[in-house]
């Protein structure tokens, strides 16, 4: 036969044959377009958030005023490996790093510097009795800082030594003036200053509470880290412009300190900008590969089965002699069609989705709210440009067999399924299920990042063995699933043979089903497994009386202060903050984030219970100790009497031996060093908690001043729940947004599937099977499906859980009942709901009468 018209009269042929298809067969394409849009909604969400996080940034306020602002590297960096092959690991700092006082005379001598301020901001309040109500919260900071901030003395001097300077209002809520004194409370405790003056901000600085002036080396004091300041703030010379001005400075400074300049400055003031940019391009990134990878995934699925569905009519088209190139411009001009619009069509709901996870990350504090979403054509013609490639990969891939199937065997190979999956993808298949079982041997071995990396991989290949061993895995599932269902009535028989004997369509089924699953119990069950955890470490762990908190932090010698109350046996001051511990492999290290936990005063083991394993804590009190947790300790691969290299807060790095390993890290700290040894290295060394043993509640609310709360061991766990709401959060939402995605794609699989069977409905109707058979002969397929997607997705999420929340808590995932029924509700009527109801409206198409 004839190889069919070359040329242009070829393409318009091809072209009518696509536009055809769209015109005769609506409910396959509509199927395409849903999973194609769908995937463009999700890449252009998860692109917005990723282009706002690189370009997070804040218009400065505090630093308008200062054309340069000079600050320390933000990031920790660890060189790992040696020689050719050594790269930098780096990570943001958790505090703020920040630089000496001597870099501010540098910066002050290089050409067009007028002056060079160093800075240092931190919380302080008035002390009780001080007459200002609850609230009465303080901006502690340099008198030089008047120099950039536009402040003025209305009455009085600039600070000397125990000296403050108050804005008016504060001044005015203390009933203080000139001459007076007054107290702070600062880190290290309560302190009495004489008022030297009384200062008025600028008209154009905006407001933001009250302010105390120190003298600017007092002030680094105070805040607990003498000689270090946040930053250097650089004032121009008459004439000289910021640029010209910036060079200068950088070449003073050199590589000791950063030279920020325009919204540089609102990032060096506002440190949450650089926490908003790892957690937007961590959330568009990471999980927005994830969750692209499984859009692109499912929507080439779908185009998969759009193209299989038509084997008949590309058997039709070859036996009246269309050679395989048109066959294959037919699926690419369909594709063609198809994609730009649903890729369009996605792009507003991506952009809404975008937009309501921002503001849900900004409400809760997660992202500063000067940030603003940035949506650039950038992710929509990336979200665009996904559909469309999808669609045609995928369906080339699919039109490649009735392609090049010779005319005379197309309509017999048409006409019955092909029982074999194809050498290659089965290879593929089996190669997949033997790397998710190696990867699942090496995430049970490992511990905490190690184990959770690993383990998703393990759910990636899993998830591809399904993909690629589809038929083979619906068959096995039909065979056994079917078993009660060839014991049932007719409708129940009728369901297992077709099941068995159409295992291709039934994997097109299963497959979604199995996606949803899959990752949504992979997503909900680790932070269930972790909370509970948690939970139950911090009540086991917290054995104090009494636990004492502040909104603003407890000085630091309120423990000391708690040890002299009437009743006590012990009081320890807890300061809480985040440190870093190189982690990893040799070949492959990092620095990963681990809560720690200053203490100070006698008496740990009598309000807290690390549950120790090896080593005791009696040596934590000497310089240069530290505790881990024991989990964190085989990640860092450090022991008892080996020395781990910790990079505190602020990024300086320490090295320090490990006296003991501990087995309640999650719920109570990682890492547990003395007080004195984190203090330094905060913005403001304020203890998070006091706990105490023995004494009395009332006589220890006084020791924190207005606004000190006084709890038990259960309050305080309550209040840490609570506190752990946006990881709650945040984990539930993308376990909403990807199992919500999978489901839908599921459903339009199901429905696709279900309404390509007319014609077998019809004949079933047509041989004398009632309307109810056939519908109940759908329902247990529906049931089938439901019930083996369930199965198959709960044990790839098992080998994923399993050996991640091993690695992560030491124990075994904690699967809530009622959460374990509601996944199950859900895929059995995701199941149900994709079969029964499209089979009824195509039961009222069919003629039972021929």
């Amino acid at each position: 036969m004839s190889g069919g018209l070359p040329g242009a009269g070829a393409r318009a042929r091809t072209n009518g044959l696509a536009r055809a298809a769209l015109r005769f067969r609506p409910a396959g394409f509509a199927g395409t377009f849903v999973a194609l849009m769908m995937a463009a909604l999700i890449v252009s969400a998860c692109g917005i958030l990723l282009e706002t996080g690189v370009r997070a940034s804040v218009p400065p306020e505090r630093y308008a005023n200062a054309p340069v602002v000079v600050a320390a590297d933000q990031r920790a960096h660890m060189t790992v490996g040696s020689g050719d092959g050594a790269y930098d690991a780096s990570e943001q700092v958790p505090d703020r790093a920040r630089v000496r006082a001597e870099l501010a005379v540098r910066v002050a001598s290089a050409e067009g510097v007028a002056a060079a301020v160093p800075d240092v901001t931190f919380p302080a309040r008035l002390a009780a009795g001080e007459g200002a109500p609850d609230g009465s919260a303080l901006t502690a900071q340099g008198w030089g800082s008047h120099a950039f901030t536009g402040t003025a003395l209305t009455a009085g001097a600039a600070p000397g030594a125990d000296e403050v300077v108050l804005d008016r209002a504060t001044a005015r809520a203390a009933g203080a003036d000139v001459g007076d004194t007054i107290a702070l409370v600062l880190p290290s405790g309560q302190q009495e200053f004489r008022v030297s003056g009384i200062a008025a901000a600028a008209a154009d600085t905006p407001a933001a509470g009250g302010a105390a002036y120190l003298a600017e080396d007092a002030a680094a004091r105070a805040a607990g880290h003498p000689g270090r300041f946040d930053a250097v703030a650089v004032l121009a010379a008459e004439g000289v412009g910021a640029g010209q001005l910036a060079d200068a400075v950088r070449g003073a400074v050199g590589d000791r300190a950063e030279v920020h300049t325009g919204d540089g400055r609102g990032g060096v003031e506002d440190t949450g900008v650089a926490a908003a940019e790892e957690l937007l391009t961590g959330l568009g990134g990471s999980f927005g590969g994830i969750a692209a990878t499984v859009a692109v995934f499912t929507a080439a699925g779908t185009v998969a089965l759009s193209v299989a569905q038509r084997k008949r009519e590309f058997a039709l088209l070859r036996a009246i002699g269309a050679t395989p190139r048109q066959i294959r411009r037919s699926v690419a001009a369909e594709a063609l069609l198809v994609a730009p619009v649903a890729g369009l069509a996605g792009l507003l709901p991506g952009i809404g989705l975008a937009a309501w996870w921002f503001g849900q990350l900004k409400d809760r504090d997660a992202v500063p709210a000067a940030v603003d979403l940035h949506v650039s054509f950038i992710p929509l013609a990336v979200a665009v440009g996904t559909a469309l490639l999808s669609a045609l990969v995928a369906g080339w891939a699919a039109s490649r067999r009735p392609a090049k199937t010779k005319p005379g065997q197309a309509l017999t190979e048409a006409s019955v399924e092909r029982l074999r999956p194809g050498i290659v993808r089965t290879v593929l298949g089996l190669g997949a299920v033997t790397g998710g079982i190696l990867l699942s041997g090496v995430a049970a071995r490992s511990a905490g990042d190690d184990a959770a990396e690993a383990a998703l991989g393990v759910v990636m290949l899993f998830m591809l063995a399904v993909a690629l061993l589809g038929p083979l895995i619906a068959r096995l599932a039909a065979g056994l699933f079917g078993l009660p269902l060839r014991a049932g009535d007719a409708s129940a028989e009728l369901a297992a043979a077709n099941s068995r004997t159409n295992a291709r369509r039934l994997a097109s089924a299963i497959t979604p089903i199995v996606l949803a699953t899959a990752f949504a119990s992979v997503l909900v069950f680790m932070h269930t497994s972790e909370d509970h955890a948690t939970a139950t470490q911090q009540r086991a762990g917290v054995t104090a009386d009494h636990v004492v908190t502040h909104p603003e932090g407890l000085p630091a010698d309120a423990a000391e202060r708690a040890a002299r109350q009437p009743g006590v046996d012990a009081a320890v001051g807890v300061l809480r903050a985040e440190v870093l511990v190189p982690v990893g492999g040799w070949g492959d290290r990092w620095l990963q984030g681990a809560t720690a936990q200053g203490v100070s005063g006698d008496g740990l083991a009598r309000v807290q219970d690390l549950d120790v394993r090896d080593g005791a804590l009696d040596r934590l009190p000497e310089p240069g100790t530290v505790a881990l947790d024991e989990n964190l300790a085989r990640s860092a691969g450090a022991g008892v009497g080996e020395r781990v290299e910790l990079r505190l807060p602020d990024g300086t790095s320490e090295k320090a031996e490990v006296v003991a390993t501990y087995g309640r890290g999650l719920g109570l700290a990682q890492v547990t060093l003395d007080r004195a040894a984190l203090a330094g290295h905060v913005s403001a060394g304020y203890d998070t908690d006091l706990l105490v043993s023995g004494g009395r509640a009332a006589d220890l609310g006084a020791l924190g001043g207005a606004g000190t709360a006084v709890t038990d061991a259960a309050g305080y766990a309550q209040q840490q729940d609570v506190d752990r709401s946006l990881n709650r959060w945040a984990n539930f939402t993308m376990a909403g947004v990807l199992g919500g995605f999978a489901a839908v794609a599921a459903l339009n699989t199901l429905v696709m599937t279900v309404l390509d069977r007319r014609r077998e409905l019809g004949m079933l109707r047509l041989i004398g099977s009632t309307r109810r058979q056939v519908l109940g002969m759908i329902r247990w397929e529906g049931l089938l499906v439901g019930v083996a997607g369930l199965v198959l997705g709960g044990a790839i999420a098992a080998a994923t859980l399993v050996p991640m929340v091993r690695g992560i808590t030491g124990g075994d995932p904690y699967l809530p009942p009622l959460t374990v029924a509601a996944f199950t509700a859900g895929a059995v009527g995701l199941g149900l709901l994709g079969t029964v109801l499209p089979a009824r409206a195509a039961l009222r198409r069919a003629e039972p009468a021929g």
